[in-house]
């Protein structure tokens, strides 16, 4: 229980930037003043706060404000893209320090393709000079399906040769770090509630748009995996797509030479890329595919948005970044339009704030969000 009072107050501190006082800690967690001063105490003995100057009320004395020291501790993540497989080292408050990537082999060596990623993560954390005592340990994201009981992937379609593969129990071996499993799109949406644009909202959809695509889906400040950890499909939206499926319609169509043949994920964002040039100097047949696509994105997050009642929509992925402008022109009138999504409440469109590595960085929030977020599920006790 003390623990978890003290995720609580460390909750409230890092969604305040510019500090609380122990007073405001109270107010903000309904925990008594006497318990948040011990807590404060040893969050203070342990270098994970600092105070970081005064608030003058008006009245009495001037009261201690507290922040987070971003420097005490940090996470790694991992993101296995069929594409291309990303490191970044974060800190508390999500900042990406330092960051690497290699292209995804191909072929099956799943174990020599896990030892690569524990070298790099190895590399990344001596390369940024960090004392590996104050890694809280290592997120994986990882394309669906997965089991998150077991942490294991479980034949990902674009991950040929990988089979059942117990990547979490690997990856932690290879690299002495206690280690977290989830799909990529639910890694992001952790992500945009660390350290992105959705950091004030507490019910949010983050449409994820990579080698494939995803929902990952944040309803009353819990992050929604279901069953068996792999919510957010979104085939049964109409919402589904991969890179390969909209460079072969531009093959088919004539807009893409046989050159742009997809012969695995990375060639295929290199035709994707070719194909919104196309579309941006005006070609047609190239505008009309990321046409249908937005129409289809578009009526699969509105539908979403309206069964969850989510109050923003945030959008992201490493192909997001190629289509983003010309997506939203057509996404946002659609969510605006809805008789549904907006009918009691605005709702928010916007694009990532955390770039083309968000499931990276997703992954590494997993960590910080198991060992310093207050879950809703727990007792609190004041």
């Amino acid at each position: 229980m003390g623990d978890f009072n003290e995720s609580v107050v460390l909750d409230a501190i890092r969604r305040h930037p510019a500090g609380l006082s122990r007073v405001e800690l109270a107010q903000a967690t309904g925990l008594s003043a006497q318990t948040v001063s011990n807590i404060t105490r040893r969050l203070l003995d342990r270098g994970v706060a600092r105070e970081s100057g005064k608030h003058n009320t008006g009245s009495g004395k001037p009261r201690t404000l507290l922040e987070i020291v971003p420097t005490s501790r940090y996470a790694v993540g991992v993101h296995l893209d069929p594409a291309v497989i990303t490191c970044v080292l974060v800190d508390l408050l999500g900042t990406v320090v330092a960051q690497r990537s290699q292209r995804t082999p191909s072929g099956g060596d799943t174990d020599g393709i896990t030892a690569d990623m524990a070298a790099s993560v190895s590399a990344l954390i001596a390369e940024a000079g960090i004392d590996s005592g104050r890694v809280l340990g290592l997120g994986i994201a990882a394309p669906g399906p997965i089991d998150a009981s077991v942490g294991w992937v479980m034949d990902p379609p674009e991950l040929p040769g990988w089979g059942r593969y117990p990547l979490r129990e690997r990856l932690s071996e290879a690299t002495g770090l206690p280690a977290l499993l989830d799909k990529d799109v639910t890694a992001a949406v952790v992500a945009e509630r660390w350290a992105g644009a959705a950091t004030d909202s507490r019910n949010l959809l983050f449409f994820y748009l990579g080698t494939g695509s995803g929902m990952g889906l944040v309803v009353e400040d819990t992050v929604l995996r279901g069953v068996s950890g792999n919510a957010g499909e979104v085939g049964g939206l109409g919402a589904g797509c991969s890179t390969r499926t909209l460079v072969d319609e531009a093959i088919a169509l004539g807009v893409l030479g046989a050159e742009y043949t997809v012969l695995d994920p990375a060639d295929a964002q290199r035709g994707l890329k070719r194909l919104a040039e196309l579309a941006a100097g005006g070609e047609a047949q190239a505008d009309g595919i990321i046409e249908r696509l937005a129409l289809r994105i578009g009526r699969g997050v509105c539908a979403a948005a309206t069964l969850l009642d989510v109050d923003t929509v945030v959008f992201g992925g490493p192909i997001w970044q190629l289509l983003a402008d010309r997506l939203l022109t057509t996404i946002e009138p659609m969510v605006a339009r809805s008789p549904f999504v907006r009918a009691t409440h605005p709702t928010a469109v916007v694009s990532t704030t955390l770039g083309e590595n968000v499931a990276a960085v997703g992954a590494a929030s997993l960590v910080l969000d198991q060992a310093l977020s207050a879950q809703p599920r727990s007792l609190l006790l004041t």
